[in-house]
């Protein structure tokens, strides 16, 4: 039983790193002369130095995406959270519904469901 508890522990902590890195990291697209991440548009040299740095576009879609990762994150932290006061309050043999709520809504926000928005 403390096999599986720790593996839960690790898997939270693991797809918070996950969000956390997928939210941050810089240059999703790189192509000819520019990258391109969540929050701005970069154009390169030839050196690969960066030159200019330009917020991205305020298309609706964008905004919705960059919302929806926050949330995630959100509610990835709070499953943490309550799976730890969960752990240490609940009856033996308890369930930990609140805890599954919140990673569900984790991951439906993580903004993964909007990739056809273009």
């Amino acid at each position: 039983m403390l096999l599986l508890l720790l593996g839960i522990i690790v898997l939270h902590v693991a797809v918070l790193v996950l969000l956390f890195v997928s939210t941050i990291v810089s240059q999703w697209m790189v192509g000819n002369g520019h990258a391109t991440d969540l929050w701005q548009n970069c154009s390169t040299s030839s050196l690969g130095s960066v030159q200019h740095c330009f917020t991205s576009s305020a298309n609706e879609w964008l905004q919705s995406v960059q919302a929806t990762m926050i949330l995630s994150i959100v509610f990835s932290v709070l499953s943490l959270f309550l799976f730890f006061c969960q752990l240490f309050t609940l009856t033996k043999g308890g369930r930990f519904y609140i805890t599954g709520v919140f990673q569900i809504l984790a991951e439906l926000s993580s903004g993964h469901l909007c990739s056809f928005c273009d």
